[in-house]
Protein backbone atom coordinates (compact mmCIF):
# COMPACT_ATOMS: atom_id res chain seq x y z
CA UNK A 1 0.00 0.00 0.00
CA UNK A 2 1.35 3.41 -1.00
CA UNK A 3 0.17 6.75 0.38
CA UNK A 4 0.69 9.91 -1.69
CA UNK A 5 -0.59 13.18 -0.24
CA UNK A 6 -0.93 16.09 -2.67
CA UNK A 7 -1.07 19.75 -1.69
CA UNK A 8 -4.53 20.89 -0.62
CA UNK A 9 -5.79 24.12 -2.17
CA UNK A 10 -5.30 26.73 0.52
CA UNK A 11 -7.78 29.36 -0.66
CA UNK A 12 -10.99 29.03 1.28
CA UNK A 13 -12.88 30.86 -1.43
CA UNK A 14 -12.60 29.22 -4.85
CA UNK A 15 -13.87 31.53 -7.55
CA UNK A 16 -15.20 29.94 -10.69
CA UNK A 17 -14.23 31.48 -14.00
CA UNK A 18 -16.85 33.43 -15.88
CA UNK A 19 -18.90 31.64 -18.52
CA UNK A 20 -18.19 32.52 -22.14
CA UNK A 21 -21.76 31.96 -23.26
CA UNK A 22 -23.04 35.47 -22.67
CA UNK A 23 -26.78 35.99 -22.90
CA UNK A 24 -29.09 36.15 -19.89
CA UNK A 25 -26.41 35.12 -17.38
CA UNK A 26 -24.64 38.41 -18.07
CA UNK A 27 -27.70 40.36 -16.90
CA UNK A 28 -27.63 38.81 -13.44
CA UNK A 29 -24.98 38.63 -10.74
CA UNK A 30 -24.84 35.08 -9.40
CA UNK A 31 -23.02 33.96 -6.26
CA UNK A 32 -22.80 30.28 -5.34
CA UNK A 33 -22.33 29.44 -1.64
CA UNK A 34 -21.21 26.01 -0.40
CA UNK A 35 -20.46 25.24 3.23
CA UNK A 36 -17.88 22.63 2.25
CA UNK A 37 -14.16 22.22 1.69
CA UNK A 38 -14.78 21.58 -1.99
CA UNK A 39 -17.66 20.92 -4.38
CA UNK A 40 -17.07 20.64 -8.10
CA UNK A 41 -20.83 20.72 -8.84
CA UNK A 42 -21.04 24.17 -7.26
CA UNK A 43 -17.88 25.41 -8.98
CA UNK A 44 -18.81 24.19 -12.44
CA UNK A 45 -22.45 25.26 -12.22
CA UNK A 46 -21.35 28.75 -11.21
CA UNK A 47 -18.89 28.85 -14.09
CA UNK A 48 -21.50 27.77 -16.63
CA UNK A 49 -23.97 30.41 -15.39
CA UNK A 50 -21.35 33.17 -15.35
CA UNK A 51 -21.20 33.42 -11.56
CA UNK A 52 -18.74 32.98 -8.69
CA UNK A 53 -18.45 29.97 -6.41
CA UNK A 54 -17.32 30.30 -2.78
CA UNK A 55 -16.33 27.46 -0.46
CA UNK A 56 -17.16 28.72 3.04
CA UNK A 57 -15.67 26.31 5.54
CA UNK A 58 -13.92 26.46 8.94
CA UNK A 59 -12.07 23.12 9.17
CA UNK A 60 -10.39 23.97 12.44
CA UNK A 61 -13.73 23.65 14.25
CA UNK A 62 -14.49 20.20 12.88
CA UNK A 63 -18.00 18.73 12.94
CA UNK A 64 -18.20 17.59 16.56
CA UNK A 65 -21.39 18.27 18.55
CA UNK A 66 -19.38 20.48 20.90
CA UNK A 67 -18.11 22.74 18.11
CA UNK A 68 -20.67 22.56 15.28
CA UNK A 69 -22.70 25.53 16.54
CA UNK A 70 -19.61 27.76 16.63
CA UNK A 71 -18.60 26.49 13.19
CA UNK A 72 -21.98 27.34 11.69
CA UNK A 73 -22.01 30.78 13.30
CA UNK A 74 -18.57 31.50 11.85
CA UNK A 75 -19.61 30.28 8.40
CA UNK A 76 -22.82 32.32 8.61
CA UNK A 77 -20.75 35.46 9.27
CA UNK A 78 -18.37 34.69 6.38
CA UNK A 79 -21.35 34.04 4.08
CA UNK A 80 -23.01 37.32 5.08
CA UNK A 81 -19.80 39.21 4.34
CA UNK A 82 -19.47 37.61 0.91
CA UNK A 83 -23.05 38.49 0.01
CA UNK A 84 -22.68 42.06 1.26
CA UNK A 85 -19.55 42.46 -0.84
CA UNK A 86 -20.81 40.71 -3.98
CA UNK A 87 -24.43 41.97 -3.88
CA UNK A 88 -25.65 39.21 -6.22
CA UNK A 89 -29.08 39.19 -7.81
CA UNK A 90 -29.36 35.45 -7.15
CA UNK A 91 -27.72 33.34 -4.45
CA UNK A 92 -27.29 29.64 -5.18
CA UNK A 93 -26.77 27.56 -2.03
CA UNK A 94 -25.62 23.97 -1.75
CA UNK A 95 -27.46 21.86 0.82
CA UNK A 96 -26.74 20.11 3.11
CA UNK A 97 -26.11 21.61 5.51
CA UNK A 98 -29.55 23.19 5.40
CA UNK A 99 -28.41 26.05 7.63
CA UNK A 100 -26.18 27.37 4.85
CA UNK A 101 -29.33 28.65 3.15
CA UNK A 102 -30.50 30.78 6.09
CA UNK A 103 -28.11 33.74 5.56
CA UNK A 104 -28.93 33.57 1.84
CA UNK A 105 -32.66 33.83 2.52
CA UNK A 106 -32.06 36.71 4.94
CA UNK A 107 -30.05 38.52 2.26
CA UNK A 108 -32.74 37.84 -0.36
CA UNK A 109 -35.48 39.19 1.90
CA UNK A 110 -33.43 42.25 2.91
CA UNK A 111 -32.46 43.25 -0.63
CA UNK A 112 -35.32 41.73 -2.64
CA UNK A 113 -33.14 39.16 -4.40
CA UNK A 114 -33.48 35.47 -5.30
CA UNK A 115 -32.37 32.17 -3.76
CA UNK A 116 -31.84 28.90 -5.63
CA UNK A 117 -31.18 25.75 -3.61
CA UNK A 118 -28.92 23.01 -4.91
CA UNK A 119 -30.18 20.07 -2.83
CA UNK A 120 -27.84 17.10 -2.90
CA UNK A 121 -29.17 13.61 -2.24
CA UNK A 122 -27.74 13.66 1.29
CA UNK A 123 -30.19 16.41 2.23
CA UNK A 124 -33.01 13.90 1.67
CA UNK A 125 -31.57 10.61 2.89
CA UNK A 126 -29.00 11.14 5.63
CA UNK A 127 -30.46 10.55 9.12
CA UNK A 128 -28.98 13.75 10.54
CA UNK A 129 -31.06 15.86 8.14
CA UNK A 130 -34.33 13.93 8.48
CA UNK A 131 -34.97 15.83 11.72
CA UNK A 132 -35.01 19.04 9.70
CA UNK A 133 -37.31 18.03 6.85
CA UNK A 134 -39.85 20.60 8.06
CA UNK A 135 -37.24 23.32 7.51
CA UNK A 136 -36.21 21.88 4.17
CA UNK A 137 -39.82 21.83 2.92
CA UNK A 138 -40.28 25.44 3.95
CA UNK A 139 -37.13 26.38 2.06
CA UNK A 140 -38.37 24.68 -1.09
CA UNK A 141 -41.46 26.87 -1.06
CA UNK A 142 -39.43 30.06 -0.65
CA UNK A 143 -36.71 29.31 -3.21
CA UNK A 144 -37.07 30.37 -6.84
CA UNK A 145 -36.28 26.76 -7.70
CA UNK A 146 -34.45 23.80 -6.18
CA UNK A 147 -31.86 21.97 -8.25
CA UNK A 148 -31.90 18.19 -7.79
CA UNK A 149 -30.12 15.38 -9.55
CA UNK A 150 -33.09 13.19 -10.52
CA UNK A 151 -36.85 12.98 -10.99
CA UNK A 152 -37.44 11.14 -7.71
CA UNK A 153 -36.02 14.03 -5.68
CA UNK A 154 -37.81 16.54 -7.89
CA UNK A 155 -41.12 14.90 -6.99
CA UNK A 156 -40.33 15.31 -3.27
CA UNK A 157 -39.68 19.02 -3.75
CA UNK A 158 -42.86 19.53 -5.76
CA UNK A 159 -44.92 17.57 -3.24
CA UNK A 160 -43.69 20.06 -0.63
CA UNK A 161 -44.97 22.96 -2.75
CA UNK A 162 -41.68 24.02 -4.31
CA UNK A 163 -40.39 24.35 -7.84
CA UNK A 164 -37.78 21.79 -8.92
CA UNK A 165 -35.26 21.74 -11.76
CA UNK A 166 -33.58 18.43 -12.56
CA UNK A 167 -29.83 18.90 -13.10
CA UNK A 168 -28.22 15.45 -13.37
CA UNK A 169 -24.83 16.95 -14.12
CA UNK A 170 -23.02 20.03 -15.40
CA UNK A 171 -20.12 20.27 -17.87
CA UNK A 172 -16.78 19.81 -16.14
CA UNK A 173 -13.75 21.67 -17.44
CA UNK A 174 -10.34 21.38 -15.80
CA UNK A 175 -8.42 24.44 -16.99
CA UNK A 176 -4.90 23.08 -16.48
CA UNK A 177 -4.93 19.38 -15.51
CA UNK A 178 -1.67 17.77 -14.45
CA UNK A 179 -1.01 14.83 -16.80
CA UNK A 180 -1.13 11.46 -15.07
CA UNK A 181 2.05 9.40 -15.38
CA UNK A 182 0.56 5.89 -15.28
CA UNK A 183 2.73 2.91 -14.33
CA UNK A 184 4.24 1.22 -17.35
CA UNK A 185 2.16 -1.58 -18.86
CA UNK A 186 -0.52 -1.34 -16.18
CA UNK A 187 -4.21 -0.65 -16.45
CA UNK A 188 -5.15 2.23 -14.16
CA UNK A 189 -8.45 2.66 -12.34
CA UNK A 190 -9.25 5.96 -10.62
CA UNK A 191 -11.57 5.34 -7.67
CA UNK A 192 -13.37 8.56 -6.75
CA UNK A 193 -14.06 8.28 -3.07
CA UNK A 194 -14.91 10.45 -0.05
CA UNK A 195 -15.15 7.50 2.40
CA UNK A 196 -18.81 8.26 3.09
CA UNK A 197 -21.14 5.68 4.56
CA UNK A 198 -22.76 4.82 1.22
CA UNK A 199 -19.48 3.84 -0.44
CA UNK A 200 -18.68 0.10 -0.36
CA UNK A 201 -15.01 0.63 0.48
CA UNK A 202 -14.30 -2.88 1.76
CA UNK A 203 -15.83 -4.41 -1.37
CA UNK A 204 -13.71 -2.21 -3.63
CA UNK A 205 -10.61 -3.20 -1.66
CA UNK A 206 -11.51 -6.88 -2.07
CA UNK A 207 -12.00 -6.39 -5.82
CA UNK A 208 -8.58 -4.76 -6.15
CA UNK A 209 -7.00 -7.80 -4.52
CA UNK A 210 -8.48 -9.95 -7.31
CA UNK A 211 -6.71 -7.83 -9.96
CA UNK A 212 -3.00 -7.66 -9.04
CA UNK A 213 -2.03 -6.45 -12.54
CA UNK A 214 -4.30 -3.36 -12.27
CA UNK A 215 -3.35 -0.18 -10.41
CA UNK A 216 -6.06 1.51 -8.33
CA UNK A 217 -5.74 5.17 -7.33
CA UNK A 218 -8.20 5.98 -4.54
CA UNK A 219 -8.94 9.66 -3.96
CA UNK A 220 -10.21 11.30 -0.77
CA UNK A 221 -8.92 11.90 2.72
CA UNK A 222 -7.25 8.61 3.82
CA UNK A 223 -7.64 9.49 7.51
CA UNK A 224 -11.30 8.51 7.11
CA UNK A 225 -10.37 4.96 6.12
CA UNK A 226 -10.88 2.43 8.91
CA UNK A 227 -7.61 1.01 10.24
CA UNK A 228 -8.62 -2.61 9.65
CA UNK A 229 -9.47 -1.86 6.01
CA UNK A 230 -6.19 0.01 5.53
CA UNK A 231 -4.30 -3.07 6.74
CA UNK A 232 -5.96 -5.18 4.04
CA UNK A 233 -5.01 -2.91 1.14
CA UNK A 234 -3.13 -4.81 -1.54
CA UNK A 235 0.13 -3.43 -3.06
CA UNK A 236 -1.69 -2.31 -6.22
CA UNK A 237 -3.79 0.26 -4.30
CA UNK A 238 -2.55 3.83 -3.90
CA UNK A 239 -4.26 6.32 -1.59
CA UNK A 240 -3.80 9.67 -3.30
CA UNK A 241 -5.02 11.87 -0.47
CA UNK A 242 -6.97 15.05 -1.20
CA UNK A 243 -5.93 16.08 -4.72
CA UNK A 244 -5.56 19.57 -6.10
CA UNK A 245 -8.01 20.42 -8.87
CA UNK A 246 -5.28 20.10 -11.49
CA UNK A 247 -4.11 16.72 -10.20
CA UNK A 248 -7.68 15.45 -9.89
CA UNK A 249 -8.49 16.51 -13.44
CA UNK A 250 -5.36 14.81 -14.71
CA UNK A 251 -6.25 11.60 -12.89
CA UNK A 252 -9.76 11.46 -14.36
CA UNK A 253 -8.53 12.21 -17.88
CA UNK A 254 -5.50 9.93 -17.74
CA UNK A 255 -6.94 6.82 -16.09
CA UNK A 256 -8.16 3.94 -18.23
CA UNK A 257 -11.45 3.99 -16.32
CA UNK A 258 -13.03 5.70 -13.32
CA UNK A 259 -14.98 3.83 -10.65
CA UNK A 260 -17.59 5.47 -8.40
CA UNK A 261 -19.90 3.25 -6.35
CA UNK A 262 -22.78 3.75 -3.92
CA UNK A 263 -25.04 1.53 -1.87
CA UNK A 264 -27.83 4.15 -1.84
CA UNK A 265 -30.48 4.37 -4.53
CA UNK A 266 -31.39 7.76 -6.08
CA UNK A 267 -27.78 8.92 -5.68
CA UNK A 268 -26.11 10.58 -8.65
CA UNK A 269 -22.38 9.88 -8.90
CA UNK A 270 -20.64 13.20 -9.46
CA UNK A 271 -17.24 11.58 -9.99
CA UNK A 272 -18.68 9.46 -12.80
CA UNK A 273 -20.05 12.34 -14.83
CA UNK A 274 -16.85 14.31 -14.19
CA UNK A 275 -15.04 11.39 -15.83
CA UNK A 276 -17.45 11.19 -18.77
CA UNK A 277 -16.85 14.88 -19.51
CA UNK A 278 -13.15 13.96 -19.83
CA UNK A 279 -14.03 11.13 -22.21
CA UNK A 280 -13.11 8.38 -19.72
CA UNK A 281 -15.25 5.23 -19.29
CA UNK A 282 -16.82 4.61 -15.89
CA UNK A 283 -17.82 1.77 -13.56
CA UNK A 284 -20.90 2.62 -11.50
CA UNK A 285 -23.38 0.81 -9.27
CA UNK A 286 -26.37 -0.88 -10.87
CA UNK A 287 -29.18 1.44 -9.82
CA UNK A 288 -31.86 2.55 -12.27
CA UNK A 289 -30.90 6.22 -11.91
CA UNK A 290 -27.33 5.34 -12.90
CA UNK A 291 -28.41 3.08 -15.76
CA UNK A 292 -30.40 6.01 -17.12
CA UNK A 293 -27.60 8.53 -16.55
CA UNK A 294 -24.83 6.33 -18.01
CA UNK A 295 -26.36 4.26 -20.82
CA UNK A 296 -23.03 3.87 -22.64
CA UNK A 297 -19.35 4.27 -21.93
CA UNK A 298 -20.09 2.52 -18.63
CA UNK A 299 -20.32 -0.84 -16.87
CA UNK A 300 -22.88 -1.25 -14.09
CA UNK A 301 -22.01 -3.51 -11.16
CA UNK A 302 -23.88 -5.07 -8.26
CA UNK A 303 -21.34 -3.91 -5.66
CA UNK A 304 -19.67 -7.30 -5.21
CA UNK A 305 -15.93 -8.00 -5.67
CA UNK A 306 -16.57 -10.42 -8.52
CA UNK A 307 -18.82 -8.01 -10.39
CA UNK A 308 -16.32 -5.16 -10.02
CA UNK A 309 -13.44 -7.33 -11.20
CA UNK A 310 -15.46 -8.45 -14.23
CA UNK A 311 -16.27 -4.82 -15.06
CA UNK A 312 -12.60 -3.84 -15.00
CA UNK A 313 -11.77 -6.76 -17.28
CA UNK A 314 -14.58 -5.76 -19.66
CA UNK A 315 -13.23 -2.23 -20.14
CA UNK A 316 -9.69 -3.55 -20.22
CA UNK A 317 -10.68 -5.95 -23.01
CA UNK A 318 -12.16 -3.33 -25.36
CA UNK A 319 -10.98 0.14 -24.30
CA UNK A 320 -11.64 1.78 -27.67
CA UNK A 321 -15.32 0.81 -27.66
CA UNK A 322 -15.86 2.11 -24.13
CA UNK A 323 -14.06 5.37 -24.86
CA UNK A 324 -16.19 5.84 -27.96
CA UNK A 325 -19.29 5.29 -25.82
CA UNK A 326 -18.03 7.83 -23.28
CA UNK A 327 -17.48 10.36 -26.08
CA UNK A 328 -21.02 9.91 -27.38
CA UNK A 329 -22.44 10.23 -23.88
CA UNK A 330 -20.40 13.38 -23.29
CA UNK A 331 -21.90 14.92 -26.42
CA UNK A 332 -25.46 14.11 -25.38
CA UNK A 333 -24.84 15.46 -21.87
CA UNK A 334 -23.56 18.74 -23.30
CA UNK A 335 -26.71 19.04 -25.41
CA UNK A 336 -28.92 18.37 -22.40
CA UNK A 337 -27.05 20.92 -20.29
CA UNK A 338 -27.77 23.73 -22.75
CA UNK A 339 -31.49 23.06 -22.33
CA UNK A 340 -31.12 22.82 -18.55
CA UNK A 341 -29.15 26.06 -18.41
CA UNK A 342 -31.93 27.90 -20.26
CA UNK A 343 -34.51 26.43 -17.88
CA UNK A 344 -32.60 27.64 -14.82
CA UNK A 345 -32.02 31.15 -16.16
CA UNK A 346 -35.65 31.50 -17.24
CA UNK A 347 -36.73 31.10 -13.60
CA UNK A 348 -34.53 33.92 -12.32
CA UNK A 349 -36.30 37.24 -12.04
CA UNK A 350 -34.68 40.42 -13.40
CA UNK A 351 -32.01 42.09 -11.30
CA UNK A 352 -33.40 43.91 -8.29
CA UNK A 353 -36.84 42.28 -8.40
CA UNK A 354 -37.54 39.61 -5.81
CA UNK A 355 -39.53 36.56 -6.79
CA UNK A 356 -42.93 36.07 -5.22
CA UNK A 357 -41.56 33.03 -3.35
CA UNK A 358 -38.73 34.95 -1.71
CA UNK A 359 -41.04 37.82 -0.84
CA UNK A 360 -43.03 35.42 1.38
CA UNK A 361 -40.10 35.28 3.78
CA UNK A 362 -41.04 38.71 5.02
Amino acid sequence: MTTVVHRRTTARESIAAASTDGGDSRQRRITYISWAESCSRSDHTARELGGRSYMVYLPQLGSRPSTILFKYIGQWIKTARILQRERPDTVFVMTPPLFAALPAFWYAWRYRKNVVLDAHTAAFVLPRWRWFQWLQRRMYRHAVTTLVSNDHLAALVRDAGGDATVVPDVPVVFAAPEPLAPPAESTTVAVVCSFDQDEPIEIMVAAAALLPDVRFFVTGNPSKLAADVRERLSPNVTLTGFLSTAAYGGLLAGADMVMVLTTHDHTMQRGAWEAIYQGTPVIVSDWQILRDAFPEGAVHVDNTPGSIAAAVRAVQGDPAAYRAGAARLRHSKLERWRSTERAILSKLTPAGVASSNTAKLS
